[in-house]
This record gives structure tokens, sequence and C-alpha cells, in this order.
């Protein structure tokens, strides 16, 4: 394929390409719907019940599917048609959001139904997730064009949850969840229109049960010892840091003493800070640089989540969080872009999967483990332990930086 000229930034030069585009845009409108609907459903399980632990559980639910699912979801995923199952898994996902705003509108809505519907949205998230990510490569068709639309599309999903957030808390001010939820499902149209007008070359499809292509895959990323250290580096980020997000809401209403408003300027601050990081990844060109970037993202993220835990007033919380946003971005995006640099493409969906197993199934962990520890000890003591648990496995991974950064930079000649 011929790659087409440009006058676009470095940052930018992804959108060049048509296919891209119409995804890039679709993504855009569709990732700022599932932002509104996150922020708008943590709010509602804290304010009809009042339960850290609830937060917890509501967020493992929502996650755990990654972790359970994913791998094997990679397998059959390199087996199919990528595209035409990427629209089904959208078509599931607006109707996973109408049922939740009909749900909600009728106040039939209680703990009961809410676990059972984010274990719904995982379930289908452990599919969608790799199938988009996977997909990514062939929308731009040239490889050394891959990170920087990868940097693009998380630029995407951080800038939805700077604007995201508070626009929910906007929103359920001026009308209620159902209505968020709503439109959440409406938001879904965008890409499935976008993903209609595209047109790619199907991605070879792997061959063999599916038994022979997990195990393949599988021996894949654990006798590759750079894969294998940059999953492990992503579980414990996601194990620790990321659980911030389920104790948003116990912040900003008892320690804040703020309401729905507090809560998404909290996570819009987050939001803002990993944007920045995904601005700053996007211009990079090689993959051995990242490997400096992923450390310091850790660094950041421990710091920024022990000053949160320790904070006494919202703008010192709200800078905190602009620190854990841009750490948790730098770590998680830098790692994605490693690894699908480094991915032979037929084994692309099974290498995103595996990625999206530890980013969303350990967050999902992590998140559990919060809710009930926050139920116990507090949330800031919580916070501030997951912190420190961090800084001791960064002083881990910097042992191991010299010998990752050698086999980066010689797999990427």
């Amino acid at each position: 394929m011929t790659r087409p000229s440009s006058r676009l930034p470095a940052s930018l030069r992804a959108l060049a390409h048509r296919n891209y585009r119409f995804y890039f845009v679709g993504q855009a409108v569709s990732i700022l719907g599932s932002w509104i609907q996150q922020v708008s459903l943590s709010w509602l399980v804290y304010r009809i019940t009042g339960s850290a632990a609830l937060l917890g559980v509501t967020a493992f639910c929502a996650l755990v599917p990654q972790l359970l699912v994913g791998p094997l979801a990679g397998a059959w995923i390199d087996k199919q048609d990528k595209k035409k199952w990427l629209l089904a898994a959208q078509a599931l996902l607006a109707v996973q959001a109408f049922v939740l705003a009909f749900l909600t509108w009728m106040d039939w809505i209680g703990p009961t139904l809410i676990v059972l519907m984010s274990l719904l949205l995982g379930l289908v998230n452990s599919f969608d997730t790799p199938l988009r990510q996977s997909l990514i490569n062939s929308f731009v068709g040239h490889k050394e064009d891959l990170p920087n639309a990868l940097a693009l599309n998380a630029m995407l999903f951080n800038s939805g949850r700077f604007i995201g957030p508070p626009l929910a808390g906007l929103l359920l001010g001026l009308t209620s969840e159902a209505a968020c939820f709503a439109i959440n499902g409406l938001s879904f149209l965008a890409l499935i229109i976008g993903l209609l007008f595209i047109k790619v070359t199907e991605p070879p499809r792997a061959s063999g049960s599916m038994s022979e292509v997990f195990c393949e895959g599988l021996d894949y990323a654990w006798h590759t010892w750079p894969v294998r250290m940059l999953i492990l580096t992503l579980m414990a980020l996601n194990l620790t840091a990321s659980a911030y997000a389920v104790l948003l809401p116990v912040f900003a209403r008892d320690v804040f003493a703020g309401n729905a408003t507090t809560l998404g300027w909290l996570w819009g601050a987050a939001g803002g800070g990993a944007f920045m990081a995904t601005i700053f990844l996007a211009t990079r060109r090689r993959l051995p640089g990242l490997i400096s970037a992923v450390v310091a993202g850790c660094v950041i993220s421990a710091l920024s989540i022990i000053v949160f835990a320790l904070a006494s007033t919202l703008p010192l919380a709200m800078g905190a969080m602009i620190g854990v946003g841009f750490g948790i971005s730098v770590c998680n995006v830098g790692i994605n872009m490693l690894l699908q640099g480094m991915a032979p493409d037929q084994l692309r969906g099974r290498v995103v999967s595996f990625f999206t197993s530890a980013r969303f199934g350990f967050d999902a962990l992590g998140g559990l483990f919060a809710g009930l520890l926050a139920t116990a000890i507090g949330a800031g003591p919580s916070l501030l332990a997951e912190g420190v648990v961090l800084l001791a496995f960064v002083a881990f991974l910097l042992t191991r930086r010299r010998r990752l950064l050698a086999l980066v930079t010689e797999s990427h000649g």
C-alpha cells in the first residue's frame, strides 16, 4: 500500500490515512459517551448505596471479564473477520447502555442489576477492546505509522476522560443518570457509521484449533522476555495506581464535601494529565525511547497517588490527579505501543488481548481490593498504601531497565 502524502505534523501523521480518519472521528464520539456513562454509574452507585465496597465490586465486574475471557478472546479474534465482529460489538454495547438507561428511568435499578449490567459490559468489552486495537494496524496500513495511530487513539480516550467527567457532572445536575446512559447508547452509532465507510484488506487469520492458536500466543508472550516484563509492569501499575478511580466518589463527597460536579472535576483533572501524556507519546518515533518513559511514568504515578492520598485541599488534590493521569497513561499507552510494535502481524490479536487482560483485569482486581480496603481503613490510607507498593515495584523495575532497553532496541533494529 502506498503511503499517503500529507502536510500534517509528525504527531498527527496517522490521520493521513483515510480509513484511520473515519475510525478516529467515530471513536471520538463513542469514547465521550462511554466516559459520561462511567462517571454517571459510579455516582449512581454511591448515591443509592453510600458503599465504597460496592464501588469496588461494580468496577471489578466491569473489568474482570477482560482478565478471565480476554486471552481466549484474542485467540478467537485472530481466527475471525475482525471488522464484522467489531461492528457487532458496538451494537451490543449500545444495547447495554439503552437497557441500563431504561432500568434506571423506571427506578428498577439496584445493586444486583448494576452488578449484572457491569458484568455484561465487561464481557462485551473483552472482545471489543482487542478487536479495535488489533485493527488499528490495518486502518493505517504502514507499520511505521502504527505507534502514532495508537498514541492518537489513546489521546481520544484521554481527551474523553478530560471532557467527559465534567460534562457528566453537568448533565447529572441538569438531567439524570438515565439520560446519561441513553446518551452513551446513541454515541456508539458514530463508530458504527465510521466503520461502514472503512475499506480494508482483511488481516491474515490464524489457522488451527482454538487451543493451538491460544498456546501459540501464550508461548510467544511467555518466552519473549521484554513482552513478559512489560506485561508484569502493566499488572503492577494497574493493581495499585489505577485503583484511584474506584475511590474518587468517596473523596469527592466525604473528603472534599462536594457533589457530582466535584467528582467530575477530579476525574477531569486526571483526564487532563492523561491527555498531556498522549500528546507527548504521539511525538515518539522509535520504540526504545519509550522504555525510559514507561519507567518515569511509574515513578510519577506512585508519587502522585501518595500526594493525592495526603491532600487536604481540592486544588492540591486536582494537581495530584493531573500527575496520576499523566503517569498511568504514559505507562499503559507506552507499553501498548511497545508490545504492538514488536508483535508479528499474525499474533497481533493475541498480543493485544494479553495487554488488555493485564491492563483492565488487574485494574479490576485493584479496584475491588481498594474498595474493600477503604471500607476497613479509609480511602486516604488505602491509596497511600497503593502508592508505597508501586514505589517498591519501581525499584525492582529499575534493576531490569538496561536489559529491557537493549532487547527492545535489538528487536526494533
